[in-house]
This record gives C-alpha cells, structure tokens and sequence, in this order.
C-alpha cells in the first residue's frame, strides 16, 4: 500500500475533522466520563482493528484514551489508517 502524500493527507483531515496529524501519525483524543467507559472504548476498538489487521497505538490515562495510526511497514499514513479511523468514527463514536 502506498504511503499518501501531503495533499492527500489534507483530503483526509477535511474528511475526519476531529483527526489531527502529529509526528508522522493520524491521532485523536477521547475523553470520557470514568476509566470503564474508556476501557469500553478501548475494548470496542480492539475488535475492529483486529478484524480489519491494523493496530492503533493506544495510550489510556484514566478517563483520556489517545488513538494513533501509523502504517508501521512503511513508517507513514496509508489507506489502512484512513479506513481504520473511519470505522472507529462511525461505527463507536
């Protein structure tokens, strides 16, 4: 897969408005009310990245959950990311 190039990502963050780019990765931040409904996210996250084969880096701290996605193989943002973000938004948020 290739890696998307500058103008490509601007389409992508026009596209996921809440999505930023920081160091190379695709992230967004999620606060919730308490550290269970966190973890529901986190847990609710796990099952589409590994039905789709693509794992965000996940950072938790009590009620923030921080989502970041990378195509490691490439060390840059592909298709996977974009798609992998997508579903998250519409299928949890």
């Amino acid at each position: 897969m290739a890696r998307l190039d500058e103008h490509e990502i601007g389409y992508v963050l026009r596209d996921l408005p809440k999505w930023q780019i920081e160091y190379g990765k695709l992230v967004r931040d999620y606060i919730f009310a308490d550290f269970q409904a966190a973890m529901d996210f986190v847990n609710k996250v796990a099952a589409i990245a590994e039905s789709a084969d693509h794992h965000p880096d996940i950072d938790i701290r009590f009620n923030h959950v921080r989502l970041g996605l990378i195509s490691h193989d490439i060390d840059g943002l592909t298709q996977r990311d974009v798609k992998l973000a997508t579903r998250i938004d519409r299928e949890i948020v």
